[in-house]
């Protein structure tokens, strides 16, 4: 469905324990943004992902974030870390309503934007 199905998947070693939620975990970038927090986590087709309630570091809006990006998470402190920077979470392609969530074309190209930040050169 992608170019890289793992992208909707959590790594090996993110520490997320099956059944774990996230929600109103915070979420922050590899170059140590915080980006929001988790508002819900989805898996429609399978493509597991997370919905960032962003606040105001992009006016306000919420952002799709595949769980593949993931590096890890923090139980204790409620932390949700990825593999990837504020601005490449704020390049992505834009979510705008919980329809686009079902929409299994919208997930492909969110899918394959963050794929290409996570695949060594």
């Amino acid at each position: 469905m992608t170019i890289d199905d793992g992208i909707w998947s959590y790594p090996a070693g993110s520490g997320r324990a099956g059944g774990q939620d996230l929600t109103g975990y915070a979420v922050v970038a590899s170059d140590g943004a915080t980006l929001g927090h988790v508002e819900r986590e989805a898996a429609p087709f399978g493509m597991r992902h997370l919905i960032v309630d962003s606040g105001a570091w992009v006016f306000g809006r919420s952002t799709l974030v595949p769980a593949g990006v993931v590096r890890a998470v923090d139980p204790a402190g409620r932390k949700v870390r990825l593999d990837c920077t504020r601005d490449e979470v704020k390049q992505a392609p834009r979510f705008r309503t919980d329809s686009e969530t079902r929409d299994s074309g919208y997930l492909s190209g969110v899918g394959d934007y963050y794929a290409r930040l996570t695949t060594p050169a």
